[in-house]
């Protein structure tokens, strides 16, 4: 287990990452078997029989054709409206249609296939999807990419829990998390395999967060559904300012006990300030180690997972950055 600390410079906060587990399921190819779910350690397990759960969710992802629909609903705009307008944006209605369409169909697919074999389901729009889903459900399915499945994986706590990845437009989404995009139409016999235990658990590691200071929101914000306003930011910054002022010996008056966050990281956590455009200053140790000052746009902390993702590419050379730093090492060996 590996902790890090982070404590903000403006106004103390201190910010606890723990590694945590939590199980995964596992995707199919013919006779050989690979992984299909999100769990803890990073390995995988044969199961002693088949998996049949009674009661499973299905998450839905938001297509952009719905994005653009619930954004202009107060509006009263008519469809012909919308298309005036997404043309204007340069988008084209007929492909977010056909696109969405796509979607839908392949999500009226998998809920079939569920109902056929006697499982009552559940079928909820991500922004629907909480705790009290998570408790119902035996099993969820993530109908979506893989945004859907990092969504759908971080409020489940329980290790228990299997998290299944279905990509519901293949053609156009890589699906890394998600069951090999055959299944996305034969989910019947995907199934079935997990019914006869013709499958492995794959775990995966996780991050939990702890949170203790000032300037805290007590109620986490999904930004996913919702953005912070203008105000919330400058509130934030004022409470952050007010208690920096209020400081007596090394302490904050108003310093919150350490709060668990109620999500779980399957790719990375990124820790910085609530407005983009500032600078994040906070100082930074490892398993208890020194305290070390930073000045940065933010810290981004990936797991095994997101290290092919996010984390890559902020980290990533390219060929022309390799093709130069080979360049400076034959001109020294030139120069000697």
């Amino acid at each position: 287990m590996v902790v890090c600390s982070v404590r903000r410079m403006t106004g103390r906060c201190v910010v606890n990452l723990v590694c945590f587990g939590n199980r995964a399921v596992t995707q199919m190819y013919g006779n050989s078997l690979r992984p299909i779910h999100t769990s803890v350690c990073n390995s995988s397990s044969q199961p002693k029989s088949g998996f049949k759960p009674e009661k499973v969710a299905v998450v839905t992802k938001t297509t952009r054709y719905e994005f653009e629909q619930q954004r202009y609903r107060y509006s009263g705009l008519s469809e012909e409206d919308l298309k005036q307008l997404l043309r204007m944006k340069g988008s084209s209605y007929s492909g977010l249609l056909e696109r969405h369409n796509i979607h839908t169909n392949n999500v009226e697919h998998i809920v079939k296939s569920l109902r056929k074999e006697g499982i009552e389901v559940r079928v909820v729009k991500r922004g629907e999807y909480d705790k009290e889903v998570v408790r119902w459900a035996d099993a969820i399915i993530s109908a979506g990419g893989d945004g859907t499945m990092l969504l759908v994986a971080s409020k489940v706590l329980s290790k228990d829990k299997p998290v299944v990845g279905v990509n519901t437009d293949p053609e156009r989404s890589e699906g890394h998390l998600c069951l090999p995009v055959r299944y996305t139409r034969a989910f019947p016999e995907a199934l079935e395999k997990l019914c006869r235990g013709e499958f492995r658990w794959l775990w995966r590691q996780r991050i939990r967060l702890h949170l203790e200071g000032t300037g805290i929101n007590p109620t986490p914000v999904d930004l996913h559904e919702a953005q912070l306003s203008l105000e919330q930011h400058s509130q934030a910054h004022r409470i952050t300012t007010m208690d920096s002022q209020r400081r007596t010996g090394t302490l904050y008056e108003s310093f919150s006990k350490p709060s668990l966050l109620p999500i779980r990281s399957l790719n990375e956590i990124f820790i910085g300030e609530s407005l983009s455009s500032r600078a994040s200053y906070y100082e930074i140790s490892v398993d208890d180690g020194p305290w070390e000052k930073q000045k940065s746009s933010g810290l981004s902390i990936c797991t095994g997972t997101g290290s092919k993702a996010w984390s890559y590419n902020i980290n990533k050379l390219a060929e022309q950055a390799v093709e130069q730093v080979l360049e400076i090492g034959m001109y020294v060996q030139v120069s000697l």
